[in-house]
């Protein structure tokens, strides 16, 4: 995204930019917000019931290669801070047509995670309002989160900066009381007592072996979808050299504490065999712990988690329409800022486009149905995103030596590290072919990716043929 607009393309009265209001807090609760995913809340039972207890492995694995990319993504950003966006960064380092296929992607994948999270957030109302059909909560979520992000985009760094401290306070209230029941060997109804043993019992860590394991990545790797949230961000902060830098260096931290302290809490408490696989086992702790309104209140948490992914969704993908149009890929309209250097029409179109795919509230009611599939096709672009990045980094390497050298923010490792962690993410590509509920993504992304070749290059041949037109 291009921090200046060229003046031919928008009127002198519109000419204006990204502006870098969002503050420190704003970006470290933009950053903890993306490393807290609502698979995190949803399907943490389910990853448990398959992995056992070394699914707090798959985790720090996972953890592990996002932290090296965005160090990656971080080492260039910082290297041209004129580059407002790992988007510029494809872009720039891989050519027009990889940060044409990248930035319609991630537009793409944040339009069905926002749609998808905003199903959730209204199958969680129904928890309080079981016979209000799913549609009304989900189109009056989506049509508040977008009226937020017409704001400033200091509203949207507010909004996110609330969302992120309620995760944040129900992950460590979970830890806290967790390790409470263990030191005080707590024993539940159901006659199981708190202990750190059973994270190693016999049977415990892959108790459906090797595949229950690897299992554990496909659904894993939603959790972490928008960690790369940060470098959207960035165009828009106020000091970039310094928020940026202790955003990405934080994601260590907030993985230990947000994925495996909790989760190793969650085993310590309940034990494997009891952790339920359909809801949350977040619930169940609270519960055991002998607190009446834990239902309730992780319900709570996790419908506001969902908002929060949303939010992030539709903020993000304006931006990257933003990008496209300065990049000459997407309609110059998508461009052009309001007063408050919101790009409006872009969010506009974006909105529009997640309140089309709503309607599939009324072909299926499921809610858990829309969000599988959804976050599936999400998670596939996601990977293809991170790769992009990597391969970024590879040419940024190549063409930029000097940068490198002068870089204080370097990525550990260099190139070794950057080609390991691209090996990891075509590893969990493949990973998604062993299950049919992810399979299916598989299958229908190759037809998106076709269709955006098609498109970039019937919009290179119409740029020449203007070209050619304007010269004669």
């Amino acid at each position: 995204m291009h921090q200046t607009c060229n003046s031919r393309d928008i009127p002198h009265n519109e000419e204006r930019t990204l502006k870098r209001r969002l503050e420190n807090r704003h970006i470290q609760l933009i950053a903890i917000s993306g490393a807290i995913g609502t698979g995190l809340f949803m399907g943490s039972g389910k990853m448990i019931a398959l992995s056992g207890s070394s699914i707090i492995l798959v985790y720090a694995i996972i953890g592990f290669f996002v932290f090296c990319i965005m160090r990656a993504m971080g080492e260039m950003l910082l290297a041209n801070l004129e580059m407002g966006s790992f988007a510029e960064l494809v872009h720039h380092h891989l050519g027009p047509k990889a940060g044409f296929i990248l930035a319609w992607s991630y537009w793409l994948s944040w339009v069905v995670v926002a749609v998808g999270d905003v199903v959730v957030v209204a199958g969680f109302l129904q928890y309080w309002y079981p016979n209000l059909p799913t549609w009304i909560p989900a189109f009056g979520t989506m049509f508040l989160l977008l009226a937020l992000n017409m704001l400033a985009v200091k509203a949207f760094g507010e909004v996110e900066f609330w969302f992120g401290l309620i995760k944040i306070i129900a992950i460590v209230a979970l830890v806290v009381t967790g390790l409470v029941m263990v030191a005080t060997s707590y024993t539940s109804p159901a006659g199981v007592t708190a202990s750190f043993r059973h994270l190693v019992e016999p049977g415990v860590m892959m108790p459906h072996g090797i595949l229950g394991f690897l299992a554990g990545f496909q659904i894993a790797i939603f959790s972490f979808v928008g960690t790369e949230l940060i470098g959207t961000a960035a165009a828009e902060a106020n000091n970039p050299e310094k928020t940026l830098p202790k955003a990405i260096n934080t994601i260590p931290i907030r993985i230990l504490l947000f994925y495996v302290t909790a989760l190793a809490c969650i085993i310590s408490v309940i034990s494997w065999a009891n952790v339920p696989a359909n809801r949350s086992p977040f619930v169940e702790l609270f519960l055991l712990g002998g607190l009446p309104a834990a239902a309730g209140m992780i319900n709570f948490v996790v419908m506001t988690s969902a908002a929060s992914s949303a939010n992030s969704g539709i903020y993000s993908g304006s931006r990257m329409l933003f990008g496209l149009s300065h990049n000459q890929q997407a309609p110059q309209a998508f461009g052009r800022l309001s007063g408050s250097g919101t790009p409006t029409r872009a969010l506009m179109f974006s909105g529009l486009c997640m309140l089309i795919a709503l309607t599939l509230l009324f072909v299926n009611p499921d809610v858990m149905a829309i969000f599988t599939l959804v976050s599936t096709i999400s998670a596939v672009m996601v990977i293809v995103t991170w790769s992009l990045i990597l391969l970024s980094y590879f040419a940024y390497r190549r063409s930029n030596h000097e940068a490198h050298l002068r870089s204080t923010f370097k990525l550990p490792g260099g190139r070794f590290t950057a080609g390991l962690s691209l090996v990891f993410l075509m590893f969990v590509l493949g990973l998604l072919a062993l299950e049919t509920d992810t399979r299916i993504a598989l299958y229908v992304m190759p037809i998106w990716y076709i269709g955006l070749l098609i498109a970039y290059h019937r919009s290179v041949h119409r740029s020449s043929r203007q070209v050619v037109t304007a010269v004669s």
